[in-house]
């Protein structure tokens, strides 16, 4: 049984996830209509990340007891000066998701909730690879500068990592 400070966390980190997946989508428009086919895939996919951790933390939520709840969401933003400055945001987002992660493991441990504690650990794993995945793609664009042969370049190897991420994911 979820105690309702638990419950409330669990439920705002529902809505940070959902809100991270309609942030991801917003990107993937930009990208598209910019002619960044890959970085577009990318983001669509990410985006589809996103809402399975939500789904993920709504089962949680309900399976204990609680009841997870739908709330509104505040509308991400939809235009970007360029494309490193949306993969800034992203990173900048990514760093926030990790900190309200962190934030419900401390609350988690503080009311003695070693289920969700335990449950939490995924979360922690998945926000370290998704801060070093938007890293590692902060200083491949700084290393492009205003090359568009690089930018060309680097939205087909995005398509890699796109690949390469779908293929090494389990099915939950």
């Amino acid at each position: 049984m979820l105690s309702e400070k638990i419950e409330k966390a669990l439920n705002d980190q529902i809505r940070i996830e959902a809100e991270s997946s309609q942030i991801y989508l917003a990107m993937a428009c930009w990208a598209e209509v910019k002619g960044l086919e890959g970085v577009a895939g990318f983001m669509y996919s990410q985006s589809d990340e996103e809402r399975a951790h939500m789904l993920k933390l709504v089962r949680y939520v309900n399976e204990r007891g609680g009841h997870a709840h739908v709330s509104a969401l505040n509308a991400p933003n939809v235009t970007f000066n360029s494309f490193k400055e949306m993969f800034e945001k992203l990173f900048d987002h990514e760093v926030f998701v990790s900190d309200s992660i962190n934030e419900l493991v401390h609350i988690a441990l503080q009311e003695k909730d070693y289920s969700t504690h335990n449950f939490l650990q995924w979360y922690v794993s998945e926000q370290i690879e998704e801060e070093a995945m938007a890293r590692t793609i902060l200083d491949k664009i700084n290393m492009i500068g205003n090359d568009k042969g690089g930018l060309y370049l680097f939205d087909r190897d995005i398509q890699q990592i796109t690949i390469s991420t779908a293929a090494s994911e389990s099915p939950e």
